[in-house]
């Protein structure tokens, strides 16, 4: 096992003992089981629990991290303190890989959402894995690429649409097909209004009052932790339509 470092948080546990694997990182997708041993002997394994700060910004620590089981958030903070949403990494993801390829701080928070096992690996043992499996390198540049993708979304979101316009716009996101009523949307789990505040970079109150006139309207109906969308087309409508009371909340 690698010898644990102290600038992450959480309960370092053996990987030996306690029979855990990298199998399902969809980042070692086609590894065998001695590759994938040896890259796990390499990594610190921990325990975190629903809450804990796994990073914070600029924080020194280069590691990448692989989320064996559970889910991180990744945040920002502006001056005001209001939360920005960038990405939830589920079981089989990882993060941290800008800081172990360029050696520079971290740019953003992490945080548990649920109680996480967590597997890092060192820039160097990180960059072996580059050298010796070049299908490794392609992966993450796709996951790079994909994230410049959103990136420029969002932005141009930011530059063109109004608060309430961005709220529309994630609730749009989110939209699935009913499974039970064909040609029928719906959004489920649904979204605490923090956290669609969080990634339309809005307040809870613009999220509240914009729920609240979506349900008046008949755009919206909710039952349970389900979000009907009775008028998606409507919905969509809303997102290029600017109005005065909009523009003022930008």
């Amino acid at each position: 096992m690698a010898e644990a470092r102290d600038d992450l948080p959480g309960v370092v546990i053996a990987v030996e003992t306690q029979g855990n694997t990298l199998s399902g990182i969809s980042l070692f997708n086609g590894f065998d089981a001695n590759e994938l041993k040896q890259i796990e002997r390499s990594c610190v394994w921990r325990k975190c629990r629903s809450g804990d700060q796994i990073l914070t910004r600029y924080s020194l620590s280069r590691d990448i991290i692989f989320v064996v089981s559970g889910e991180v958030r990744i945040v920002n903070f502006s001056l005001t303190g209001r939360e920005v949403a960038y990405a939830e990494v589920k079981s089989g993801g990882y993060f941290g890989e800008l800081a172990a390829i360029d050696g520079e701080p971290r740019s953003a928070n992490v945080v548990a959402h649920q109680d996480c096992l967590l597997a890092s690996l060192s820039p160097p043992a990180f960059r072996d894995v580059l050298r010796s499996h070049p299908e490794v390198g392609v992966r993450v540049l796709e996951k790079l690429a994909r994230i410049v993708r959103v990136c420029d979304d969002r932005i141009m979101d930011l530059a063109t649409l109004g608060a309430h316009q961005r709220v529309y716009r994630e609730l749009s996101r989110l939209i699935t097909g009913d499974p039970i009523r064909l040609g029928s949307w719906l959004i489920y789990p649904s979204p605490t209004q923090a956290t669609i505040a969080a990634k339309a970079s809005t307040t809870r109150e613009t999220v509240a009052r914009v729920m609240s006139q979506l349900t008046s309207a008949g755009i919206l109906e909710r039952k349970s932790k389900t979000l009907y969308v009775r008028d998606r087309e409507r919905l969509n409508l809303l997102i290029e339509h600017v109005s005065p009371m909009d523009d003022a909340a930008r």
